[in-house]
């Protein structure tokens, strides 16, 4: 099966510096696959390159079989791959539905009567409906990073790059969250989610990748990546086997 979202030996060098060495990663239409790894191994550089905010210094990126290496973040996601970011950072000053409308209408492209159906939709997918009329920066960690969700979504992408966005959740919070991307996964969108809360990750994919110095040391079945003796050693620590 030809890979939705693909890199191939893919390198960035920041100086002398090789953040990403070499990596491979191809995603099918609809997988998921969660990628770990201690920090600076090059996990958000990865996802940067794959979403066009960064170019790579050699090597591919393709998109349902054509190389998108040199196209520009706005037009991956007009293409159909949608990122959310870490930190959200909504438009403060406008309403959560203003947020996704702006990100429908000029992010995806979609015309007025089609972005704003499409809000409606995600609003309610990410269990914000009710809070449509809210200014964005009055909304609590949660809400902002349901926000982030919705707004990335609003774009009508086909594949979604998630970086962390359970970072500063309760588990609780972190489980609404599961909830939500399973959905995706279920309605066919393929993930690639950066996450270091391990026991969350694996409750949504089905595919893990370990990174470290800027390679692929690991690639497969969660459990078996977990237990790998290259893994253990870079990640998870000698105590954790």
């Amino acid at each position: 099966m030809e890979p939705m979202l693909a890199a191939v030996q893919v390198r960035r060098q920041f100086g002398a510096l090789a953040a990403l060495d070499g990596v491979d990663l191809a995603v099918g239409p609809g997988e998921a696959v969660g990628i770990v790894g201690p920090n600076g191994a090059g996990k958000t550089t990865l996802l940067n390159v794959l979403a066009g905010t960064i170019a790579p210094s050699s090597g591919t990126v393709s998109f349902r079989g054509a190389d998108v290496t040199g196209a520009a973040a706005s037009r991956r996601a007009r293409l159909g791959i949608a990122r959310a970011h870490q930190v959200p950072r909504p438009f403060g000053g406008m309403t959560v539905f203003e947020n996704c409308f702006v990100a429908a209408s000029t992010g995806g492209g979609l015309r007025r009567r089609a972005a704003y159906a499409r809000c409606l939709e995600v609003l309610e997918l990410c269990d914000l409906g009710d809070l449509a009329d809210r200014r964005a920066d009055t909304l609590g960690l949660l809400g902002r990073k349901r926000l982030e969700l919705a707004r990335a979504l609003a774009t009508n992408p086909v594949v979604i790059l998630l970086d962390e966005i359970g970072a500063g959740l309760t588990d609780a919070e972190a489980q609404e969250l599961v909830a939500m991307i399973n959905e995706l996964r279920g309605a066919g969108i393929a993930i690639v989610w950066i996450e270091h809360i391990v026991h969350v990750l694996v409750q949504v994919v089905g595919r893990l990748v370990c990174m470290d110095a800027g390679r692929v040391i690991a690639d497969g079945e969660p459990r078996a990546v977990m237990s790998d003796a290259r893994v253990v050693d870079a990640y998870l620590g000698t105590a954790a086997a």
